[in-house]
C-alpha cells in the first residue's frame, strides 16, 4: 500500500484522541466519581485586593439549586468576567457544599482567557473547574471563594 499523507494525519489523530481520553479518564479516577454538575458566573474587580462576586447553580441529586459566590484575591489589578462549569466530587450532604474553596492560582486575561482549577473546601467537597474569562485582569496568589446555598 501506498504512503498516504492523509492518512497518516488520520491515524494520528485517532491515536491522539484515544490516549487524551484514556488520560481524562485515569484523572477523573483520581478524583473520585462525579456526584454533581454545577455552572457560575463571576465578575472580579481589582486595584491590589481583589473582590469576585457573582452566582451559580449546582445540580445535585436530581435537584438545582441557585447559590451566590464572594471571594478574593490577594494581589490584583483589572476587571473580568468569568464563565465557569464545574464537575462536583466528594458531596455526600447538600450542607457540605456551603464554605470557602480555595487553590493556589494565577491569571492574565487579556481580551479572553482559559483556564481551569481544582478548589477545595474543608468539608473535603472538591471542583475541577473550567472557566472562560473576558476582560483585562492580572492576578497571584491565594484565592478563596465562598459559595453559599440560597435559601
Amino acid at each position: 500500500m501506498p504512503f498516504s499523507y492523509s492518512r497518516f494525519v488520520a491515524i494520528a489523530a485517532v491515536t491522539a484522541l484515544s490516549f487524551a481520553g484514556t488520560g481524562a479518564a485515569r484523572a477523573e479516577d483520581a478524583m473520585g466519581t462525579p456526584v454533581g454538575h454545577l455552572t457560575l458566573l463571576v465578575k472580579s474587580a481589582d486595584v491590589g485586593v481583589g473582590f469576585t462576586w457573582g452566582e451559580g447553580r449546582l445540580t445535585y441529586g436530581h435537584h438545582t439549586y441557585k447559590f451566590k459566590v464572594n471571594g478574593a484575591d490577594i494581589a490584583a489589578v483589572g476587571y473580568s468576567k468569568v464563565e465557569a462549569s464545574a464537575v462536583v466530587y466528594n458531596l455526600k450532604n447538600l450542607h457540605d457544599f456551603d464554605g470557602t474553596y480555595g487553590a493556589l492560582s494565577g491569571e492574565a486575561t487579556l481580551d479572553k482567557g482559559l483556564g481551569g482549577a481544582v478548589l477545595s473546601n474543608s468539608n473535603g467537597v472538591r471542583l475541577k473547574l473550567q472557566s472562560v474569562t473576558r476582560g483585562a485582569r492580572l492576578a497571584a496568589g491565594a484565592q478563596g471563594l465562598t459559595l453559599t446555598l440560597e435559601q
